[in-house]
């Protein structure tokens, strides 16, 4: 497959934003997107940007260091972006939203932080595998990429506690799908926990997760 262009990520970058941001998964400000460059540098969503209302020319450019070159004032969650690029070599993508079943799950008070959402589905299990619950810390704060740098090796996403996801993928697509994936999956597990529930049984989740690495 041939690598995605600078122009190609730009149009990518708006036209998955605006998609996020209709259905629901961000408002007003709130969330941003990256993407990693063929030549190892960054686009970012702007500071107080709309997913919605997006302008490719206007992304902010980052080079292979984090540092910004052109474009928009960068969000102040680079710090939290650059953690899952280093820490996690198949990177190529970042979303955080905070989209609304997995912004009420981070403020509920979870037993096993390691993993706050039960396996229910199998393609929770085949997209995303885990989702740790990291400690809360203010927006932008250097804690947060501290706390992502010492999971992504070992996971794409986590929920920030009383904040929202932070979801990685190999591409844009794929790191939009996997945010996707896992609001649903938190609003499954939120409608059914009053009622009673049957997750996966282990053999069924070993088998789910060897096909995801595989």
């Amino acid at each position: 497959m041939n690598p995605v262009s600078e122009h190609q990520l730009r149009e990518l970058l708006v036209h998955y934003g605006r998609s996020l941001f209709v259905r629901g998964y961000s408002s007003g400000g709130s969330g941003n997107l990256s993407a990693k460059l063929p030549d190892g540098g960054y686009l970012v969503t702007p500071t107080n940007s709309c997913l919605g209302e997006l302008d490719p020319a206007t992304l902010s450019r980052l080079d292979a260091n984090g540092v910004h070159l052109s474009g928009d004032k960068p969000s102040k969650e680079v710090p939290m972006h650059l953690a899952w690029y280093r820490h996690r070599p198949s990177c190529g993508a970042v979303v955080h939203l905070h989209s609304p079943w997995l912004t009420a799950l981070s403020c509920l008070p979870c037993a096993t932080p390691e993993n706050c959402l039960p396996p229910l589905t199998p393609y929770y299990v085949m997209r995303v595998g885990q989702l740790p619950l990291l400690p809360y810390f203010k927006p932008g704060h250097e804690g947060i990429a501290s706390a992502l740098s010492e999971i992504a090796a070992d996971h794409s996403a986590a929920l920030l506690a009383n904040h929202g996801p932070v979801v990685s993928g190999r591409s844009l697509r794929e790191a939009v799908f996997n945010a996707e994936e896992l609001e649903d999956s938190a609003r499954i597990w939120l409608t059914l926990k009053p009622l009673g529930y049957v997750p996966l049984s282990e053999e069924a989740v070993a088998e789910l997760e060897h096909s995801r690495q595989a």
